[in-house]
């Protein structure tokens, strides 16, 4: 589930976005090394707030969301530092850090609202990286340090929001090419390959299904959420594709829905889209809903979890692709 980065307030941010402990569930890859990147100089990059870092050299000692961590890392570009939901409470990666060795980089912050400047600022930052929901914001940077902590290092950010895949995808690219990577290199060019192929391949389940329904959503102790596909970027590549989404009727901030259980069966899809993070409740957490057991895609066992903040790479996207054509093609109609 996207959020607004602050739009709806932390606290409704936070709920249906899986808060600090989230998880993606991403796949491994493509299989492939990537290639080693190779740093020169000089260095120039134009994010998505439109602002440009312009250095002698390539930065050193990157700190990252781990989700952008992930993604640079799945280019060969390797990152000192990250911040963001890195481990889980046994110690073991959280599905965010992708391929990340995460003993091999320090934590900065782990949960939401968590960054030591101190920890940072040992670190040297040559550059900081981040999503972005809403062109200012650097998502997992706390507001009330961001100002100690963007005085330290130039930062770059991608957005994330209200685009479809393919264009955080090619960001994430160019900054990872900026940074000295070879996107030419036989793991890049897999990877990239095989994207295309998956997307070719979600094309032709989805013009099969037959009118097949999905729902994104996500849950929570208190509520559920209804995203509407066009605000969240992965949705929004997978309707071009031939997706049929439920589309929620009051939709806040431009992102989602908010159900009280007592009327989470509001809407009805023939497949669930279910938020996989490690913060939000899985089908097991649900079996004394009621409404939840309503549901026809739960009473037909067709429930696809659902990453909601993909990593930004070709090989991880090809993996998201490559099992929601599996869920279309293989889905019957129930709703």
């Amino acid at each position: 589930m996207l959020a607004a980065g602050g739009a709806l307030g932390a606290g409704a941010l936070l709920a249906a976005c899986g808060g600090s402990g989230s998880r993606s569930g991403a796949g491994s890859g493509s299989g492939t090394s990537p290639a080693n990147a190779k740093p020169s100089g000089p260095f120039r990059f134009t994010d998505d707030r439109r602002k440009t870092v312009s250095l002698g050299k390539v930065p050193k000692n990157l700190v990252a969301y781990v989700g952008s961590a992930a993604a640079l890392h799945d280019y060969g570009v390797e990152c000192t530092g990250v911040f963001g939901p890195t481990t889980l409470k046994n110690g073991s990666p959280d599905p965010q850090a992708g391929d990340l060795d995460v003993t091999k980089v320090t934590v900065i912050g782990n949960v939401w609202g968590e960054f030591n400047l101190e920890k940072y600022a040992a670190l040297g930052p040559g550059l900081l990286v981040s999503h972005t929901y809403d062109a200012k914001a650097l998502w997992y940077v706390p507001e009330q340090s961001a100002g100690k902590i963007l005085a330290l290092a130039p930062s770059a950010a991608v957005n994330v929001t209200g685009v479809p895949l393919t264009t955080p995808l090619r960001r994430y690219a160019e900054l990872a090419a900026a940074l000295g990577a070879d996107l030419g290199s036989a793991a890049n060019t897999a990877a990239r390959t095989r994207f295309e192929t998956a997307s070719a391949g979600l094309r032709a389940a989805a013009r099969a299904a037959g009118g097949i329904t999905v729902m994104a959503c996500s849950a929570s102790a208190d509520s559920f959420y209804v995203s509407t596909p066009s605000s969240a970027a992965d949705l929004t590549y997978y309707k071009s594709l031939g997706v049929n989404f439920v589309v929620p009727n009051k939709v806040e901030g431009g992102f989602f829905e908010t159900l009280s259980w007592e009327n989470a069966d509001t809407y009805k899809a023939d497949v669930l889209m279910l938020d996989s993070r490690s913060a939000t409740l899985q089908p097991k957490d649900l079996t004394g809903r009621p409404t939840w057991q309503r549901m026809p895609a739960v009473e037909a066992g067709q429930i696809f979890p659902w990453p909601s903040e993909p990593i930004f790479s070709y090989a991880k996207c090809a993996d998201q692709l490559e099992a929601l054509t599996k869920a279309v093609a293989g889905a019957k109609k129930v709703s």
